[in-house]
């Protein structure tokens, strides 16, 4: 790794963890990873370099899979027999919810592919780059879909806390170490999931190992109160990290825009959480944090750490990206029939 890179990764984490220290001693949900998340958010739109690489923040990645994948029991196959209802509300909300979002996006003078793209709820990269081939501005969607994953992240941890009385922050690490040893099989598990294609190999890969063993109960990723707390730094850090460059007026007017077009689409998710809530049974947070347009790693990072329903939030996140994936290079031919350069 070059030294401007470890530089500007170890201020990454310092700024991060002084962010964590001001975040858990007011008391703030999930402290750990709002407060470096929020203070490398400040000083990356300030112009200090920060960066946490990706593949370190891959291993981390990694790691947040088995713990996701170790919440597999085999009670839950019981449950899954519910879920194709709230698998149909989640992909017709998903397609409104981008419709009302790119509707804001053209008002604010995006071109209709970039509107589209910008407002896809996950699968980050592939809609940058699919936006870009179909004649988008690849800058202006990468950043619409960064700062739309900041600030749902932002928003719901401290809603569900208001609304549970603050408690949902507590259950962040409230388990026993068990089964460290599965960290060693990651280098292995990683480069598996990218050669087999799988999507998000570093969060997927280890997730689906971890969920065989778990599901038979062989073993399952327990993580101590700092290892937990580690995870969620370097993660919020590496979220936080992304937007160097940007100078105070574009980053204000880029805030605003994605502001209201994720107050948007959580309004019509919201709906069908509501709906998914009273068909199927599960908690209302549950529900809409399985709706919530974010992307898969850092939905599952809240579902772990607040403690809820981790797998039936992941099995929705991962659905909706793979119907993206396979709906998205339709959606952009149409698109460019219909709106040509």
């Amino acid at each position: 790794m070059a030294s401007a890179s470890v530089g500007a990764l170890l201020k990454a984490l310092a700024v991060g963890g002084v962010g964590g220290v001001i975040f858990d001693q007011t008391g703030l949900p999930l402290a750990w990873m709002l407060g470096p998340l929020v203070a490398n958010l400040i000083v990356s739109a300030r112009g200090v370099d920060v960066r946490v690489p990706e593949r370190l923040r891959e291993v981390f990645l990694g790691v947040l899979g088995m713990v996701l994948g170790s919440r597999v029991t085999p009670q839950l196959a019981e449950r899954v027999l519910d879920w194709p209802l709230s698998a149909a509300l989640l992909l017709v909300g998903v397609a409104i919810s981008t419709g009302v979002a790119s509707a804001w996006y053209r008002y604010r003078g995006f071109d209709a592919v970039s509107a589209w793209f910008a407002s896809s709820p996950g699968a980050m990269t592939a809609m940058i780059m699919m936006g870009d081939r179909s004649g988008g501005d690849p800058q202006r969607i990468a950043v619409a879909q960064s700062l739309r994953v900041v600030l749902v992240v932002l928003i719901l941890p401290p809603l569900f806390w208001a609304f549970e009385g603050g408690e949902a922050a507590d259950n962040a690490v409230a388990m026993a170490t068990r089964d460290l040893w599965l960290l060693l099989i990651l280098p292995i598990l990683i480069p598996l999931g990218r050669k087999l294609k799988v999507p998000t190999p570093a969060l997927l890969a280890p997730l689906a190992f971890t969920a065989m063993l778990s599901g038979f109960g062989v073993a399952s990723l327990q993580l101590p109160d700092w290892g937990m707390n580690l995870m969620l730094w370097v993660l919020g850090s590496a979220i936080g990290s992304r937007f160097h460059g940007l100078s105070g007026a574009r980053f204000g007017r880029y805030l605003f825009e994605a502001f209201i077009a994720t107050l948007l689409a959580l309004a019509v998710l919201g709906v069908f959480a509501e709906l998914i809530h009273r068909s199927v049974g599960v908690p209302r947070d549950v529900a809409l944090l399985a709706l919530a347009p974010g992307g898969i790693g850092e939905m599952a990072i809240l579902a772990v750490a607040l403690d809820l329903d981790p797998v039936f939030v992941a099995f929705h996140h991962l659905l909706r990206m793979v119907a993206l994936m396979m709906v998205a290079p339709f959606w952009a031919r149409w698109l460019q029939r219909r709106f040509p350069p």
